[in-house]
C-alpha cells in the first residue's frame, strides 16, 4: 500500500509535464514533506499521522502541481535563439565580398557556399542537441572530457597525419582534427574541476601546465591563449579566496615573463622581426609589417558605406581576417553593427549568468562567455593592429567547420543552463531554490 506522501507526489506529477519538472520537483517535495514529519515527529505524533499532517501542510496537489508546472517547466531562451539565428544568417554575407576572390581561386565560390551552409546547419544541430542536453549530468564527468582532450592534443602531438600551415592535424576523409577541438573538452572538464572543492591550487596548477605543454610543442599559439583566458576567467570566479588568487597570479605572470625572455633570447630572428613588426610596421614594411601595413590601408579606405571595388590580396579573407573584407566592401557603418551584434551575445550570457544558481551551471556561463569573448576581442584587435596577429576566428562569421561548431557548442552549453535554471534549487541540497 503506498504512504499518503507517494500518492501526494504522485498526483502532484500528473499536474507537470516535463520529465525532468518532474524529477525535481518530486525529489524537492519529498525533502519537505520529510523535513515536516519529522518535526512532528519530535511533538510526539506517530510516522503514519506525522506523514499525513506533513501532507496537509503541503496543500491541494493539483493546484500546488500546476503552479510548479509553471514554475519549473524548462525554459527556452528565444532572445538568444534569435540572435544565433540573425548571426548565422549574417554569415552567409562574405560569399557578397568574397565573390571577386574566389573566381580565380582553388576554392570557387560553388565550393564556399555549399560548405558554408553546411557547416551553419551542423552548428544549428550542435547547439539544438546541446540545449536539449542536461548540462547538470556533465558535472561528474569532468576527469572524462579531461582525458578526452588530453587524448586529441596528445594524438595531434605525436601522430599527426598532416601539417597545414605549419600546425599538425589529423585528416580522416574531409573532416581535420585540430588542436581547438580539445578545448570543449577541456572547458567542459574546468568547469567540474573549480566546482569541486576538494582539489587543491596545485593540482589545478598541474592540470593547467600539462595540456599547455601539449599545446606548445604542437605548437598552437592561438589554442594555447584560448585556454588560458579560458582557465584564468574561471579561477578568478572561483571559491578560493582573494589572496590565494591573488598570489597565484602574480606567480603566473612571474612564469610568463621568465618564459617571455627566455623566447626572447633563443628564438630565431625571423620570429624576432615578426614582433618587431607588430611594434613598428612602418620600419618593417616591406617584411613583417607589411601585411598590417596593407590591413590599415584596406580599412581606411572603407569608409562609412563600403566599396564594391576589389582590395590587393590579403590571406584568409574568408576567415581570419574576413572582418577587413566585410568592412571594405560594406562599410564602417556596418562594422560597428556587426561588432555590436556579436557583443549582444556576451551581454546575454552575463544577464543569464547572474540569475543561475547552480554552481556548475554558473562556471560553464563563466567559461562560455570567457570563450567566446577572447575570440571576438582579439580578432577585432588584431584587425585594427592593436594585437599581433595570429589565428583566430570572428565568431560564427569566419568560414570554417571547427570555429562554427566550438561556437555552436558554447551558445548550445549557454541555452541548456538556460533551460533548466528553474530545475536546481540552493540551499538544503548541493544546489537550489527551495519550493514555497
Amino acid at each position: 500500500m503506498k504512504s499518503s506522501s507517494q500518492s501526494y507526489l504522485k498526483e502532484v506529477q500528473k499536474q507537470i509535464r516535463s520529465k525532468e519538472a518532474k524529477e525535481f520537483v518530486s525529489a524537492e517535495l519529498d525533502y519537505h514533506i520529510t523535513k515536516v514529519k519529522n518535526e512532528r515527529r519530535k511533538n510526539g505524533l506517530n510516522d503514519k499521522e506525522a506523514e499525513r499532517k506533513a501532507v496537509e501542510q503541503m496543500g491541494n496537489p493539483i493546484t500546488l502541481g500546476q503552479k510548479l508546472n509553471k514554475l519549473h517547466r524548462p525554459k527556452v531562451d528565444w532572445l538568444t535563439i534569435i540572435l544565433l539565428v540573425i548571426t548565422l544568417g549574417l554569415s552567409f554575407l562574405p560569399m557578397l565580398s568574397l565573390g571577386n576572390y574566389f573566381s580565380d581561386d582553388a576554392m570557387s565560390m560553388n565550393y564556399y557556399s555549399k560548405h558554408k551552409i553546411l557547416f551553419v546547419i551542423l552548428g544549428g544541430f550542435v547547439a539544438f542537441g546541446m540545449m536539449m542536453y542536461d548540462f547538470r549530468k556533465l558535472e561528474k564527468k569532468g576527469w572524462l572530457f579531461f582525458g578526452i582532450g588530453m587524448f586529441i592534443l596528445f594524438i595531434l602531438a605525436f601522430f599527426p597525419s598532416h601539417m597545414i600551415n605549419g600546425l599538425p592535424v589529423i585528416t580522416i576523409g574531409t573532416f581535420t582534427i585540430e588542436s581547438l577541438m580539445a578545448v570543449p573538452f577541456l572547458f567542459l572538464a574546468w568547469a567540474s574541476f573549480f566546482n569541486d572543492r576538494k582539489l587543491k591550487i596545485w593540482q589545478l596548477g598541474i592540470l593547467f601546465f600539462v595540456p599547455c605543454y601539449f599545446m606548445f610543442k604542437l605548437p598552437s599559439i592561438s589554442t594555447i591563449y584560448i585556454f588560458g583566458v579560458m582557465v584564468f576567467v574561471m579561477f578568478c570566479w572561483s571559491q578560493f579566496s582573494r589572496k590565494t588568487i591573488l598570489s597565484a597570479l602574480g606567480v603566473i605572470f612571474s612564469l610568463l615573463l621568465i618564459v617571455g625572455i627566455i623566447f626572447w633570447n633563443t628564438s630565431a630572428p625571423y620570429q624576432k622581426i615578426r614582433l618587431l613588426g607588430f611594434l613598428n610596421p612602418e620600419q618593417y614594411a616591406n617584411t613583417s609589417g607589411y601585411m598590417i601595413l596593407h590591413i590599415k590601408e584596406a580599412l581606411s579606405q572603407a569608409g562609412w558605406f563600403g566599396s564594391t571595388s576589389t582590395i590587393e590580396y590579403i590571406p584568409a579573407l574568408h576567415a581570419d581576417f574576413i572582418f577587413v573584407n566585410l568592412t571594405s566592401y560594406f562599410g564602417w557603418i556596418f562594422a560597428i553593427g556587426l561588432v555590436f551584434i556579436l557583443s549582444l551575445f556576451i551581454a546575454r550570457i552575463v544577464v543569464i549568468a547572474r540569475k543561475v544558481h547552480h554552481s556548475y551551471g554558473k562556471f560553464l556561463l563563466i567559461g562560455a562567455v570567457s570563450l567566446y569573448s577572447v575570440q571576438l576581442v582579439t580578432n577585432i584587435a588584431m584587425t585594427l593592429g592593436l594585437l599581433p596577429m595570429i589565428s583566430m576566428s570572428l565568431p560564427f562569421i569566419s568560414y570554417g567547420l571547427m570555429p562554427t561548431i566550438f561556437n555552436a557548442f558554447i551558445i548550445g552549453v549557454v541555452l541548456s543552463v538556460y533551460r533548466r535554471k528553474d530545475l536546481v534549487a540552493s540551499g538544503f541540497r548541493a544546489n537550489p531554490v527551495h519550493v514555497k
